[in-house]
């Protein structure tokens, strides 16, 4: 699937926006998560099979989840906003398994299925200047091949993917889909320190 420079860039999910995925992601295979508030998939629990842009009213804390199918993006906040969480189908037992920072998930979405290529152009200055790199595989360490890992700018041609704030997909998730980000605070990023970045790929 090609992407053009005239497609206009999709919504940027970030705590001052609430926004609707467009129409054309609404076909998606079928997709299950569960939400439990204790830890061991006990307790309270809530199961969702599409976006929730608000999920307090259905348990007050979340400490492991389970999902059957899909890949989904977690959020702290509601609206699709606050620390973000990528999670493929599998359990995690309590909140450390998927690398939360706190036992607080307000919202939800799934990420659509995707089977293509993956390829995104990445910017040491803000709207696209200065040293660029293209890179189409995961990079585990990013600040060992790249400005110091800083990057102020992206453009996600093909794809989806996830900017890890330290080395080895670990620290602060953002998650880019295809479109162009001129900042860093467009991903929601406080900073343009970044030590890894992977492709979506979902899990079978």
């Amino acid at each position: 699937m090609s992407h053009t420079q005239s497609h206009a860039p999709w919504p940027v999910y970030k705590e001052v926006l609430t926004c609707n995925w467009p129409a054309a992601l609404n076909t998606r295979t079928m997709a299950k998560i569960t939400f439990f508030e204790e830890k061991n998939f006990e307790g309270r629990h809530y199961e969702c099979s599409s976006d929730s842009a608000e999920l307090q009213a259905h348990f007050t804390r979340c400490n492991s989840i389970r999902i059957e199918s899909g890949c989904w993006m977690a959020y702290e906040k509601p609206n699709y906003s606050g620390y973000q969480y990528m999670l493929h189908k599998g359990e995690y037992p309590d909140y450390h398994h998927w690398g939360g920072f706190n036992d607080r998930i307000h919202s939800c979405r799934m990420v659509p299925s995707y089977q293509g290529n993956y390829k995104v152009k990445i910017f040491e200055r803000s709207d696209f200047g200065g040293q660029a790199m293209e890179l189409t595989e995961d990079c585990p360490d990013l600040r060992t091949c790249f400005h110091n890992g800083d990057i102020f700018s992206a453009n996600v041609l093909e794809g989806y993917w996830i900017f890890h704030e330290h080395p080895n997909y670990s620290g602060q998730q953002y998650f880019l889909h295809p479109g162009e980000y001129r900042r860093f605070s467009e991903w929601g990023s406080s900073s343009p320190a970044t030590g890894s970045l992977k492709r979506i790929i979902e899990l079978k």
